[in-house]
């Protein structure tokens, strides 16, 4: 993070925010900044990736869907906009450790232990050790003594759209952050590499409330997609994972998607079509029939 905190200050902070004689590696100006940086970039995220995903990739006949509440996307965004600061907290904190270099973060490829196949190699393992840990995390906010309070408001969505994606309450929300955060104080990462992924994770929890299921067929038991994840949205006790199936396999959690097997919420939404087709259909022959023409009506 600090390469976003020194962006900020060489462009923004230091000219224009702060006095020339506060030095920029003093403690309460990095908490300071770090915490506008933090919520500034957590909203251009999400407002950036959600939009495209709701506008481009998003099937909006899902609104049609009983189970979709009213004005459900105003409370989805609501409920982000609302959580996002209070998350942004604890986080900022341990943004504030990595800038002051307790974490493993380095800068240079040279300083990465293999080299190059390190850095690729870090990106395989924040990916696998994030997913482990999550569905740990998530599996554990389902249970009985702190769902209802910590996890149910996320679950208010069972047919969701991608502005669902950050709409927690603020334990929830950074609780299933945890890992991404830890990652950089227990193992080596190259700070861009960091970066790069915090923008991926952000991005793929838009993507598996999106409602598309996008996955190819050869790995949708393996990834951890959308119908997945709406499964997990309208089942509530399958599918906890992340990034893959693996985890949820082991723990004996998986559910293969209603989608595929032609129950799922998009199937529904096209049986409806069919048999409001169908009556109207129905109506115009009796219509027919009767001597009547569609005309003279």
């Amino acid at each position: 993070m600090d390469l976003v905190l020194n962006a900020a200050d060489y462009y923004f902070f230091t000219p224009y925010v702060y006095p020339a004689t506060w030095p920029e590696d003093e403690p309460f100006r990095q908490i300071i900044s770090l915490l506008l940086v933090t919520n500034l970039g957590a909203l251009v995220l999400y407002f950036l990736f959600a939009t495209l995903s709701y506008y481009f990739i998003f099937d909006h006949d899902l609104k049609k869907h009983p189970h979709f509440l009213e004005n459900q996307v105003q409370r989805e965004i609501k409920t982000t906009v609302q959580s996002l600061p209070w998350i942004s907290l604890p986080t900022v904190a341990l943004f504030f450790a990595e800038v002051r270099g307790y974490s493993k973060l380095y800068g240079n490829i040279e300083d990465s232990p293999y080299g190059w196949s390190g850095v690729i190699l870090s990106m395989f393992s924040f990916i696998f050790f994030t997913d482990m840990c999550i569905y740990w995390i998530h599996r554990f906010l389902h249970h009985k003594c702190i769902y209802k309070r910590i996890h149910k408001p996320h679950h208010l969505w069972k047919i969701s759209t991608p502005f669902a994606s950050h709409a927690f309450h603020p334990v929830d929300g950074f609780m299933q952050s945890i890992p991404y955060h830890i990652y950089p104080f227990l193992f080596p990462l190259h700070k861009v590499t960091y970066l790069i992924l915090y923008i991926f994770v952000n991005v793929w929890s838009i993507s598996i409330h999106d409602g598309a299921y996008l996955v190819p067929d050869c790995l949708k038991h393996v990834i951890n997609g959308s119908a997945h994840h709406t499964d997990h949205h309208v089942y509530f006790d399958y599918n906890y994972g992340q990034y893959f199936t693996f985890w949820d396999k082991i723990g004996g959690s998986y559910k293969s998607p209603s989608s595929f097997e032609g129950k799922g919420p998009h199937d529904y939404i096209k049986k409806q079509k069919e048999e409001w087709s169908s009556r109207q259909n129905g109506h115009m022959d009796e219509k027919l029939l009767s001597g009547d023409s569609p005309k003279n009506e």
